[in-house]
């Protein structure tokens, strides 16, 4: 594992000249050295990376999932993330080409950006959940880049800083305007997103062992339908108004519903049986998404 605390050691080891602002860096894919059969290297980095860039006969493992940047592609990793990237054999024809920018968090301190950056979700989405980009969007992103590029190169005075930010506020508002687009065009595998999830709690819930195993949490159901618990949210919010966590509770209180105007089952015994420790917990949630507690329920059906 390699750890990068700055930028310059970083362009050091990927054999780049020397970033010309220690706190920032803005690179072109393709000037990039090739190092031939290189085993792969997991790395940490202490700073913000933002690129768009295409790569042939390199593989690139963000945690364990390994990732195929073929098409022109967007994404974010934020510090302290584990990625590794593994080069081609000798002999395989690497290309690439695209931007990366490197932002270490001093370098945004004491700026607005500081307090709203962690708040874009695409921080926390896994590689494979990148945002695929139009060649408009694309063209509109790189143009961004191209500006902050220029800053970058220019001789730094007291209105770089402000601008670099500005341009980069920019380009992250845009890639959630596009990341938003993403979850509606890609129709087809994000609503089999959505019949996975439906047939995983519709199995959860009528589970024998449904008291032992405990409510679902988010981070079960994102890791069961291979999605960050973050891209999985957002995902559901755009398509279906509601987020994993009220998808779960929907399912919960049908269950619920169902038991307490079918069986004679005692309150505390349907909590029980749907994973809830405590009798207060269920009622509350109950209550609070009903505005009927589940006595006042189970009455309107006598």
């Amino acid at each position: 594992m390699r750890h990068f605390k700055t930028i310059s050691e970083f362009h050091e080891f990927v054999q780049l000249p020397k970033p010309q602002h220690p706190l920032l860096s803005v690179v072109d894919v393709g000037t990039v050295p090739h190092r031939d059969g290189e085993e792969a290297t997991s790395m940490v980095l202490d700073f913000y990376s933002i690129s768009v860039k295409r790569m042939r006969n390199v593989n690139v493992k963000y945690g364990q999932h390994p990732f195929d940047f073929n098409e022109g592609i967007m994404s974010f990793m934020a510090p302290n993330q584990v990625f590794s990237i593994a080069v081609a054999d000798k002999g395989e024809e690497v290309e690439k080409s695209g931007w990366v920018i490197y932002i270490h968090p001093d370098f945004i301190w004491n700026t607005p950006l500081a307090k709203t950056i962690r708040q874009y979700d695409f921080w926390d989405y896994s590689l494979s959940e990148a945002l695929f980009l139009s060649a408009k969007e694309e063209a509109t992103i790189t143009n961004i880049i191209l500006a902050i590029e220029q800053e970058y190169n220019s001789a730094i005075d007291q209105f770089s800083k402000q601008i670099i930010v500005s341009h980069v506020e920019s380009l992250l508002s845009y890639a959630d305007r596009f990341y938003h687009r993403q979850f509606i065009t890609r129709e087809k595998a994000n609503h089999q997103v959505i019949g996975r999830l439906e047939a995983l709690l519709h199995e959860y819930f009528n589970s024998a062992d449904l008291t032992e195993r405990g409510l679902p949490t988010v981070r079960y159901v994102a890791e069961y339908l291979q999605l960050s618990p973050k891209y999985l949210s957002n995902l559901l919010r755009v398509l279906t108004g509601q987020n994993t966590q009220q998808h779960i509770h929907t399912k919960l209180l049908a269950k619920a519903k169902e038991k307490l105007s079918t069986t004679n089952l005692s309150v505390s015994e349907i909590a029980y049986e749907l994973g809830f420790e405590h009798l207060q917990s269920f009622s509350k949630l109950f209550k609070t998404k009903t505005n009927l507690s589940p006595l006042e329920f189970r009455a309107s059906f006598n």
